[in-house]
């Protein structure tokens, strides 16, 4: 088993590439000018943004071909594991990298809602493909924090390179919004999957075996991250992907609740809840009644 890498500073992660740390907390790399990651497998204790440069033929992205071929810009955020494969040219060859240390954006309102921007938790193929003028509106944040590393650090460094970076991860978010919109034929296609996976599940003995699905175990049977699934989900429909369930569990429930014979507690086990009562106060949230008042009123 290969060893895992962490990487817990910026400093740290500066000297693997060969370029000078001009401050202890973020960093950004002309990747032409770095060294090559070795083919290890990292663990990220930082904020990692790269800016792939496309230029080297065919590409795909996942099945489907890329629709911009200017560049890519991959998010990982702390925790995340990625693995750099060996003989390869490196997935970062050429392009820019940002990155930063949680520290860094202390104290700032970008603390308060860095979890906001999901797409540090996407999965590396679901990755954001930019057009040759976002290309530039990205490099023209780089180029700020860029300037004010090489400025020398005062009293004003961190308020205005931690800007920049809410910046760029602000335009990351109209840009995203643009892909989803761009790739609504494959998005309605997961949409039409998720509607399909649902209503199986409900119709098999998986709710009894397994419980009340989670957004995670759709995510995983379409290959996708639950955030980019789920992201994609309120996209497209306008609810959260946790809503759409909970919408499918009541429509299987009030099927159920058709047959007389069985008891509310009966038809709680059969969704895949533990306990009745759990069942009683969904159904009542959703409905507006118990499932026992929402029987009479079928009679």
């Amino acid at each position: 088993m290969n060893e895992i890498v962490k990487i817990e500073s910026v400093a740290q992660y500066n000297a693997m590439r060969g370029v000078p740390t001009l401050h202890p907390l973020v960093t950004v790399l002309d990747l032409s000018k770095a060294k090559p990651m070795a083919a290890r497998t990292f663990n990220f204790g930082l904020y990692a943004i790269y800016l792939k440069e496309l230029e080297c033929g065919e590409l795909k992205y996942g099945r489907a071909h890329y629709d911009y071929q200017e560049g890519t810009l991959v998010f990982i955020g702390p925790g995340q594991v990625l693995g750099v494969q060996p003989k390869v040219t490196t997935f970062e060859a050429k392009g820019w990298a940002l990155l930063f240390h949680p520290d860094l954006i202390k104290g700032t309102s970008l603390t308060k809602h860095i979890q906001d921007y999901s797409f540090f938790s996407y999965d590396v193929n679901e990755a954001l493909h930019i057009s040759e003028q976002e290309r530039e509106a990205v490099l023209e944040c780089l180029r700020k924090i860029d300037f004010e590393l090489k400025h020398g650090i005062d009293k004003h460094s961190k308020k205005l390179i931690v800007s920049n970076i809410e910046l760029f991860l602000n335009y990351c978010v109209r840009y995203y919004d643009r892909q989803f919109i761009t790739r609504d034929h494959i998005n309605t296609g997961v949409v039409e999957k998720f509607e399909t996976l649902l209503q199986s599940y409900f119709k098999s003995e998986k709710p009894q075996e397994l419980g009340i699905p989670s957004v995670s175990f759709f995510a995983t049977e379409l290959n996708l991250s639950a955030k980019y699934f789920g992201d994609l989900i309120k996209k497209e429909t306008g609810k959260t992907a946790q809503e759409y369930i909970q919408a499918k569990l009541i429509d299987a429930a009030k099927e159920k609740i058709f047959d007389q014979d069985k008891t509310v507690s009966e038809i709680a086990y059969e969704l895949g809840f533990k306990y009745p009562q759990h069942f009683s106060r969904l159904f009542k949230q959703q409905v507006g009644s118990t499932p026992n008042e929402f029987r009479s009123s079928l009679n």
